[in-house]
């Protein structure tokens, strides 16, 4: 089991001062139009109306996979990052099976779960995910770094789809421009909770000139998300978009990834066990600022849990007052406050 680090991250994590007695938490929220980076902007306002103990920060990164780097390197002590882009990093597979990271922060609670999912676009020819096999095509599988694009290229590598396409690495920000200029046939966009698209996926949406539609999803493609540990396959109807996309099928295919904030356990657990209060009991002042905010249970915080990492010491109390918490996990140690 990787230990958590404690170099480098106590000052961000620590007390603001200037009369302000509140612990900063500085949470690592990927790029701007993510849902992370709503969902963490969400938080920090719900912290500032509804506590006395905490203020959030949400920092700008590359993604949930470049995160677990970041926090290694100790540039942030609170991230949002996938279960995925966990267990790689704990198995030192995938992108870390080079270059392994030392530390992992403990785990705290899920605040979303994207579903991930494949559109062509107008003049391509695609009808089908089999019709990528073929070849020659250009496809967007998200930006790299990004937790939704580590799985991603994991389910389309192993589905054979990977290999003969050209592959698009733009930044989120720039890909709505290279759809408008027509210089992809497919990507991969996602949406969160059943509720809307992803910030940046809208912008696609909105500048594709109504030219997306959803791809059929081939058999053996649904077989291999359905293999992989690390996605669940969800079949529903399309939602977020201000177009039609169902020229070629009516249904959503998508390989969803469930995500969760961690924190260093340099972090005391009086913060993170406020954090959780606050998801909990008022979500609805998050879903004021984030439409895609889950329906908060202490229940449904846990469905991200691993057993074979710690959980941070404050969100272990929380669950266990309001009886979520499960003797198979690991209850972590976390610094005290100095207020």
């Amino acid at each position: 089991m990787k230990g958590a680090a404690t170099a480098g991250v106590i000052g961000l994590a620590g007390c603001l001062s200037g009369g302000d007695d509140k612990i900063t938490v500085t949470i690592g929220g990927t790029s701007t139009g993510s849902s992370t980076q709503a969902a963490g902007q969400a938080l920090a306002r719900a912290a500032q109306q509804h506590s006395d103990v905490i203020n959030v920060s949400v920092q700008e990164t590359e993604g949930w996979t470049a995160n677990l780097r970041e926090y290694d390197d100790g540039n942030i002590p609170a991230m949002g990052v996938d279960n995925n882009s966990i267990a790689k990093a704990m198995n030192d597979e995938g992108p870390f099976a080079e270059n392994p990271v030392d530390s992992l922060p403990h785990q705290g609670f899920m605040f979303t779960s994207l579903q991930i999912h494949m559109v062509g676009l107008e003049g391509s020819g695609l009808e089908s995910t089999s019709d990528l096999k073929e070849g020659g095509y250009t496809i967007y599988p998200i930006q790299p770094g990004f937790g939704t694009r580590l799985l991603t290229e994991e389910i389309l590598k192993e589905a054979g789809v990977w290999g003969p396409n050209e592959i698009n690495n733009s930044d989120t920000g720039d890909i709505p421009g290279q759809v408008e200029e027509g210089n992809v046939d497919a990507l991969c966009l996602y949406g969160a909770n059943g509720v809307e698209l992803s910030g940046w996926c809208q912008e696609v949406d909105v500048r594709s000139s109504e030219g997306l539609y959803l791809l059929e999803v081939d058999d053996e493609f649904k077989q291999v998300i359905e293999n992989h540990p690390g996605a669940l396959l969800e079949e529903f109807e399309p939602y977020g978009y201000q177009q039609d996309v169902t020229q070629v099928t009516d249904t959503v295919t998508s390989w969803s990834l469930a995500a969760q904030w961690a924190f260093s356990p340099d972090i005391p657990a009086k913060a993170t066990k406020e954090i959780a209060r606050i998801a909990n009991e008022h979500h609805e002042t998050l879903r004021e600022s984030d439409s895609t905010t889950l329906e908060f249970t202490p229940e449904i915080m846990t469905q991200t849990i691993m057993e074979d990492l710690e959980v941070h010491e404050g969100v272990a109390e929380y669950l266990e007052e309001n009886d979520a918490w499960d003797d198979a996990w690991t209850r972590g140690d976390a610094a005290e406050a100095d207020n």
